[in-house]
């Protein structure tokens, strides 16, 4: 355990609150947001700034890294003590568009403080989760009378993750030497609620496809070669119809191929949180809960791959009848896949079912998008554990453990470098993350500066040689 007095690490926190608070606001003023071009100097602006406040902070290595794209921010500080494990924290510095007429209440570039919380965009997603990383390193330094970090800091903040992180493998790649760690920590998740603090341990990956059918060169008459001629859209509503067995499970030969089962101690941590369906289905707009046969909601969305229709379309869509047998039909499908898939072998699998379903007098073509790899840590390993140890110091609370349904580049970092990911995020889903009024709660803010204070000294003990 850390020596860390947590006592110090309070009084340090809080003391500088205020100033801590105006320079997150200060950073929040910036529009960075990677997706509309005429943005693109406030991205580079962003990645200025910050590069230029963890140098104010004491970091004694601070770059900007050049993309095809947006800038990432790398910063460095080495730790005094021989032997120190080596630890890389990912954030991003890019935000989603906003504008006051999306239903924002205030400027969602202008910050302000309301009962507790900071509205502007960025300040839960992903500014406010990067930022308490400085004035938690300098607690963490202050507290224990250090002058550099217990382990061997790196952080790597990229600037394109709101859309799509399309250079963030490459750079990881390209910079793989300067950015090897021993672990890496993800600040871009969040928490169950405002009183159940959790640690995420891993989320799932994506494949994304859309794929075309194609029957007669035009369209053509139904009277007159209906029943007689393959019809490419009677052909996607059977492909999709057999997309799922009886029990909602993916029919896709070779799709469970590698999964990693959930264990009998991740379904019991899973079924201690505070989970009521009949909430989560208003906040899904959805009157049923449904999936694959065995598993529990949460079950579901976190830790089973999954494979949903996101569109399907063709033919006549006009008001009243056009009775014609189309040339093409289409559908777009998503795959969520989970620890131990391989989206090269789940393109493949999907490929030959799709072959093997179409029949003659249909010609069919599939596009992949570039894939997202799935990420979890194992609930035994000493790095997640430390970061546990290290929040319920922060909280004071039993810390419970999470899984995230979405994806994200976290599996890029552990591929590329061979690090185990941790995620450590305070943010709640009431924050409204991509939605207008996003906001932070500053108590949870400030218990993200206390858990990385705490941090650095558990993961020296956790990872040490």
């Amino acid at each position: 355990m850390s020596e860390t007095p947590d006592s110090a690490v309070r009084t340090y926190t809080e003391q500088h609150r205020a100033a801590f608070l105006d320079d997150l606001a200060e950073w929040l003023r910036i529009p960075s947001v990677s997706a509309q071009p005429e943005h693109d100097g406030d991205v580079r602006r962003s990645a200025e700034w910050l590069s230029a406040k963890l140098k104010e902070t004491g970091f004694p290595v601070t770059e900007i890294w050049e993309t095809p794209g947006a800038p990432a921010v790398f910063a460095e500080w080495p730790s005094e003590d021989r032997g120190a494990p080596t630890v890389l924290v990912y954030g991003h510095h890019d935000v989603q568009p906003a504008a006051r007429e999306d239903g924002w209440a205030t400027d969602p570039f202008e910050p302000v403080i309301r009962d507790g919380r900071m509205y502007g965009r960025g300040a839960a997603d992903d500014k406010g989760q990067v930022f308490f990383h400085t004035l938690g390193v300098r607690a963490h330094l202050a507290a224990t009378g250090r002058t550099t970090p217990a382990v061997n800091l790196k952080l790597l903040i990229e600037g394109e993750e709101e859309s799509g992180s399309p250079n963030f493998r490459a750079l990881a790649e390209e910079h793989a030497a300067r950015l090897a760690a021993d672990a890496v920590i993800v600040s871009d998740t969040g928490m169950w609620d405002e009183e159940t603090p959790t640690v995420c341990t891993g989320m799932r990956g994506l494949a994304e496809c859309e794929i075309e059918l194609r029957g007669p060169a035009q369209d053509i008459h139904s009277g007159s070669f209906g029943g007689a001629v393959p019809n490419p859209a009677t052909e996607i509503a059977r492909l999709v119809a057999a997309l799922h067995d009886e029990d909602g499970k993916v029919a896709v030969p070779g799709f469970y191929d590698g999964v990693t089962d959930l264990t009998g101690t991740e379904r019991a941590l899973f079924a201690q949180l505070p989970f009521d369906e009949a909430t989560w289905l208003r906040t899904a707009k959805s009157q049923a809960a449904s999936g694959e046969a065995g598993y529990s909601t949460l079950e579901r969305v976190w830790a089973r791959p999954t494979a949903e229709v996101n569109g399907i379309g063709g033919g006549y869509q006009g008001a009243g009848s056009k009775t014609i047998i189309p040339s093409s039909a289409l559908v777009k499908i998503s795959f969520r896949l989970v620890d131990g898939q391989d989206p090269d072998r789940v393109q493949q699998a999907v490929r030959a079912w799709v072959e093997s379903r179409v029949p003659a007098g249909i010609r069919h073509r599939i596009t992949f998008q570039p894939a997202t790899r799935p990420c979890l840590t194992p609930l035994d390993h000493p790095a997640l554990q430390a970061v546990a140890r290290a929040m319920g110091r922060a909280f004071q609370k039993k810390i419970l453990f999470t899984r995230e349904g979405g994806s994200g580049p976290a599996a890029d970092l552990r591929d590329v470098l061979g690090a185990p990911v941790l995620f450590l995020g305070i943010s709640v889903p009431s924050d409204g993350w991509h939605a207008p009024d996003e906001k932070v709660e500053l108590d949870l803010l400030l218990k993200g500066v206390e858990t990385t204070a705490y941090l650095w000294g558990e993961l020296a003990t956790a990872l040490g040689r």
